[in-house]
């Protein structure tokens, strides 16, 4: 099936790669990079022929792509940046459709990133079991699809599922390892590309993602503490035979290892370099580390510096200015409409499964990726309904708490989408539109649900009205957040 497309949307995604990437040149250029004539800023926010636009930029991102390599992407990844930027990159690099190393390497490097990043602490650590002990989605993967539901992501072949099994026990031989030697003579790193080329376009499947983000997470976080021990000891043994008036630590390679190149070893930014480019650099490390186990450790103590808590300035908030909202309403497409219906839809099958195969006692809290979506009893009983397919009342019931379910996480995600993205104008703008949008499908389902309120009314289900009532209460009670929402930016703005 054919996904629906929003241009703009996919614009403003190629305009935050963008300026991303412009903002990675400009230290090797030595200045700003040259943009082409009607993509800066200024131009993209007054684009008309937003087809034209696109096509151009992405012959742009194109010739950009050729300069930015995955160092410098480890390099410009930090806890401080953004995860709409990962976010919108992820998308890019999955759409390309490029089994290239070059291409792979980027998506392996930002799906990682967002996996040891998530918006919400200890997202991705909530499970939920099966009642034949099968896991559920894992929140990474439902956030991964939510991110990529735009993407026509690829299928997932049975000799690729055969692929990921191999995963765990390689996982499991890389936690084994207490040394950095140990580890780089099991020569488990080029074993682990191999197995992802062999994935070839299936490595863009949020399925194959979560598998691999989660394996790096771990893999790196044993490799860069080994790694650190292993230099950590060299630099102890450097400072000790400076101290004794020697200058040799070792040869490798038929190279005399000096007190002065072990100064000039930073550890912190070998870390930040590509694994396979550096995978040299690593080895000859190892090599020394071999040449000096057989002298005495020596053993110092380490201070940790503590973090510096901010301060947050509080802002004067001005007087609301009317927003009319239904004339909002009125100028939302079909299209944005059949886009926005495709992802509830995607958004209800992700919940359904979650529930269906949850442990009893945690399928009310289904983990979504900026926060933990709360279900009644009788919502969660509708996601596992088996009875969805009937002309029946019960079936119009289950299907509006479904409803009234996926467009509250759509909201609230929509919300946070559109808070985190304060500061960026034209992502503002997008996020608000699909606010909007929301709002005029909350709307027309609102009548759908009182012809089914109705219905049971005349039936006299008090149980059934009681469970309807409270689930569209919580999406009134959302909506109207959205119109605070809207109506506090629309003040700022008139202000």
């Amino acid at each position: 099936m054919r996904l629906i497309e929003d241009p703009k949307w996919e614009l403003a995604i190629l305009a935050t790669v963008q300026g991303f990437y412009e903002r990675l040149l400009q230290e090797p250029v030595g200045a700003d990079v040259p943009v082409p004539a009607g993509l800066d800023t200024i131009s993209l926010q007054s684009e008309h022929d937003v087809l034209g636009t696109l096509e151009r930029m992405r012959r742009w991102l194109r010739l950009l792509d050729l300069a930015i390599t995955p160092a410098m992407l480890r390099r410009a990844f930090t806890p401080d940046t953004d995860a709409e930027i990962a976010e919108a990159l992820l998308r890019y690099l999955a759409r390309k459709k490029d089994t290239s190393d070059f291409n792979r390497d980027k998506t392996d490097l930002v799906a990682t990133f967002l996996y040891r990043h998530p918006r919400v602490p200890g997202q991705w650590d909530r499970r939920g079991y099966g009642l034949d002990g099968v896991l559920p989605l894992s929140p990474f993967e439902i956030a991964l699809i939510e991110i990529l539901a735009e993407t026509d992501v690829p299928s997932l072949h049975e000799d690729h599922v055969q692929v990921l099994r191999r995963f765990a026990p390689l996982q499991d031989e890389a936690l084994a390892f207490q040394e950095l030697n140990a580890l780089l003579d099991s020569e488990i790193i080029s074993r682990v590309r191999e197995l992802k080329q062999s994935l070839e376009m299936s490595f863009y499947h949020p399925g194959v993602l979560t598998t691999i983000a989660s394996y790096n997470s771990v893999f790196g976080q044993k490799f860069d503490e080994l790694f650190r021990v292993a230099v950590k000891e060299i630099k102890h043994f450097a400072s000790a035979l400076e101290e004794q008036g020697g200058s040799i630590l070792g040869t490798v390679d038929g190279v005399d290892v000096t007190v002065e190149h072990i100064s000039a070893l930073q550890d912190n930014e070998l870390l930040k370099i590509d694994y396979a480019s550096a995978l040299q650099k690593f080895v000859r490390v190892s090599k020394l580390k071999k040449v000096l186990d057989k002298r005495p450790p020596i053993r110092i103590t380490q201070t940790i510096p503590l973090p510096v808590r901010k301060k947050h300035v509080a802002k004067a908030t001005p007087s609301p200015v009317q927003l009319n909202i239904q004339s909002l309403r009125s100028l939302v497409t079909p299209q944005q409409i059949a886009a926005e219906e495709s992802r509830l839809q995607k958004i209800e099958e992700s919940i359904r499964v979650f529930v269906r195969v949850a442990n009893p006692r945690m399928r009310q809290v289904v983990p979504m990726r900026f926060f933990n979506l709360t279900l009644s009893l009788a919502e969660a009983d509708a996601f596992s309904a088996d009875y969805l397919g009937e002309n029946t009342l019960r079936a119009k019931i289950a299907q509006t708490l479904m409803r009234s379910v996926a467009v509250v996480a759509r909201m609230t995600t929509g919300l946070e989408e559109a808070n985190r993205t304060e500061n960026s104008e034209s992502l503002w703008r997008l996020h608000a539109d699909s606010l909007v949008v929301l709002l005029a499908l909350e709307q027309k389902f609102a009548e759908q649900a009182n012809q089914v309120l109705t219905e049971v009314r005349q039936a006299e289900l008090a149980a059934e009205l009681q469970n309807l009532e409270l689930s569209l209460q919580k999406l009134r009670d959302r909506r109207n957040v959205v119109i605070n929402v809207l109506t506090a930016q629309h003040t700022l703005q008139q202000s």
